[in-house]
Parts: structure tokens; C-alpha cells; sequence
């Protein structure tokens, strides 16, 4: 078992930037705005989609939003974990 105390630090804010990128070039495929797809999963303004897209000042999805997004987007949420 590994110690949590060697977990690099970057690790997650990479990951949550990954996430980011994947959702946008999902949504984007699909042509779907960024208030379309913050109104399809129940907000009301771009907000939440536009700041966890690029990561801004740490702002990302959680299980929740992923799990809206993917259901949305008709796309299974492992593609919107995947890293490269």
C-alpha cells in the first residue's frame, strides 16, 4: 500500500485540468454551448462549465456534474476521466 504522504502534489490539479479539457472537447463535438450545457444539467449561467473547464482558481466538476454531463453529452464517464 502506498503512503498518502508521497502523493505528488500536481497530480490532481493536472487531473482536474485533464477533466476540464475533456469536457470541453466533448461539448464541443457536439455543439453544444457552454450555457446550453450548464443549463441542461441544472444551472443557470456558464459559470460552473466556463470556470472548471480551464481550471480557474482551482474551480472543477465533481462526481455529480461528470455524471450529468456525460448522461447530456450521451457519452460514457470514462471518457471525461481518461488522462493522456
Amino acid at each position: 500500500m502506498r503512503d498518502i504522504e508521497q502523493f505528488p502534489e500536481e497530480f490532481m490539479d493536472n487531473f482536474h485540468i485533464q477533466i476540464g479539457k475533456n469536457v470541453k472537447k466533448a461539448r464541443e463535438k457536439k455543439g453544444i454551448t457552454q450555457l446550453q450545457l450548464s443549463q441542461a444539467i441544472g444551472h443557470s449561467s456558464v459559470t460552473v462549465i466556463s470556470r472548471a473547464e480551464i481550471y480557474y482558481k482551482k474551480q472543477h466538476f465533481n462526481i455529480e456534474h461528470l455524471s450529468k454531463i456525460a448522461y447530456v453529452l450521451e457519452m460514457d464517464i470514462c471518457n471525461l476521466l481518461q488522462t493522456d
